[in-house]
């Protein structure tokens, strides 16, 4: 057994017929359960080596690896990372804007997710890339990482409030309730999304703060988090974000989309409290507000 592995226990208040049954009741995933299978000692009982089939008796201590899955194996980027938050379940970065979160063939050396597994390497060579939400490349702000599975899994009651500049005025809260399609050619999946009656349900809150010009700073908060929901909602409206070239258009004030993820809350499952963190607006997206 790997002396390097990480586990989660847990003691047992009621019999079950076997380990399968305690981690479907407890909210792990097919996928993760399949993970632990692969390997022995991934799963223990009273520290003894077991498996999914294993009967579980009253009193007994669970252990349960906290990152079963291979090793996320992406490029590492050497780009520093501006953490808000760390501990050792999870991960808060401020993403810059123009910065990819994800590789692909665009940014496949500079990008988040590379920088993160770098970062994290020294903490664990088998680190498993867990970000909780995704930003656009253009989108600046809040990104959370769980560090284990088992983090992420338990993360509880996480919203995100986002700012935006769109264009016009917008004199009062807006709820905007709908559907988002994403087409696909060839089944790659298209950049951009479309308002459809066959598209999935997605609603956003959109709250004026400030009035500037012909423009109007709001927060927005999503009920669901389709991708580009944001975007998409307030250009349907006739009030699309200042800067977004592909719901809108360029803008002569901002060389990016003037979006930012600003705050984000969770219920820490092993702090047992909520916590909410919060990051300054841009400095590109400050000036417009002077």
């Amino acid at each position: 057994m790997d002396e390097n592995l990480e586990f989660t226990n847990y003691k047992i208040t009621k019999e079950y017929e076997n380990v399968y049954y305690f981690l479907k009741e407890n909210g792990f995933s097919e996928n993760f359960i399949t993970n632990l299978r692969k390997k022995e000692g991934y799963i223990l009982i009273n520290n003894n080596i077991a498996n999914t089939k294993s009967q579980l008796k009253l009193k007994d201590v669970l252990s349960i690896c906290n990152s079963p899955n291979q090793k996320t194996t992406i490029m590492h980027c050497i780009i520093p990372l501006d953490i808000v938050y760390e501990d050792k379940y999870y991960l808060l970065v401020n993403k810059p804007s123009n910065l990819s979160t994800m590789p692909n063939r665009s940014h496949y050396t500079n990008n988040l997710a590379g920088a993160i597994c770098n970062y994290m390497e020294k903490e664990n060579k088998n680190f498993v890339l867990r970000i909780i939400n995704r930003l656009d490349k253009d989108t600046s702000g809040l990104i959370l990482i769980a560090k284990n599975a088992i983090a992420q899994k338990d993360i509880k009651s996480f919203e995100k409030t986002y700012f935006a500049i769109c264009e016009g005025v917008i004199k009062k809260q807006q709820t905007i309730n709908l559907p988002i399609l994403t087409l696909s050619n060839n089944n790659i999946n298209e950049r951009k999304r479309i308002i459809s009656k066959d598209g999935k349900p997605a609603t956003t809150i959109a709250t004026p703060l400030k009035h500037f010009k012909n423009y109007t700073l709001i927060s927005a908060k999503l009920i669901q988090g389709r991708t580009h929901q944001i975007r998409l909602h307030l250009s349907s409206i006739g009030h699309p974000l200042l800067g977004d070239t592909l719901y809108g258009k360029s803008s002569p004030f901002i060389t990016h989309t003037a979006l930012v993820c600003k705050e984000i809350s969770f219920f820490h499952p092993y702090l047992k409290k909520a916590l909410t963190f919060s990051v300054p607006l841009p400095e590109d997206i400050k000036s417009l507000l002077n």
